[in-house]
């Protein structure tokens, strides 16, 4: 009877190994849904957004540079655009067909520290501190900062060619790489 009550049986084996990690990060999951519901009700909640804007951009800007976009200017300040908010922006000066992709979607980078935080708590056995509810409400803004905005599809589109070239790779691969 014990084994069909096992993780194992219930559950993907990824799932089994990294639950301690899972459980750690859903406060911050559900607190970055809250912040994200309160922030389109008021600007004021803008604040929580603070961090995760600065990681997300952040993570265009060292990207950026680490492929030759140029990053010009870099803002984490909000500014009203229309009928939305603007919560940040870094200006590339220099997008190209093989740097658009890298830098416009480096947010999706944003995720690892969440997942680094998580892993360093929970690592040699998970005790509760207090110390967890404050890294709590530092993650969730990170939740909310790892996709990239319209915008940044918009831009990572330009690297059109490496659907071509990642295309044509997998397809040597599939044919000759078995």
């Amino acid at each position: 009877m014990a084994s069909l009550l096992s993780c194992a049986a219930l559950a993907p084996a990824w799932l089994c190994r990294h639950g301690d990690m899972l459980l750690y990060l859903a406060p911050s999951v559900l607190l970055a849904l809250l912040i994200r519901s309160l922030s389109a009700r008021h600007p004021f909640f803008f604040l929580f957004t603070a961090a995760g804007t600065a990681c997300h951009e952040l993570a265009h800007f060292s990207v950026g540079l680490l492929t030759g976009a140029r990053p010009g200017s870099f803002t984490i300040i909000p500014r009203r655009v229309g009928q939305g908010w603007e919560l940040g922006s870094v200006l590339l000066t220099r997008v190209r067909w093989y740097n658009a992709a890298p830098a416009a979607l480096a947010p999706f980078l944003v995720v690892l520290l969440p997942v680094l935080v998580a892993a360093w708590r929970t690592h040699p056995g998970w005790h509760f501190q207090w110390l967890d509810l404050a890294l709590a409400f530092a993650v969730a803004p990170q939740f909310l900062a790892c996709w990239p905005s319209k915008v940044d599809w918009k831009i990572a589109v330009r690297s059109w060619p490496y659907l071509l070239i990642t295309a044509g790779l997998w397809l040597a691969w599939r044919q000759w790489g078995q």
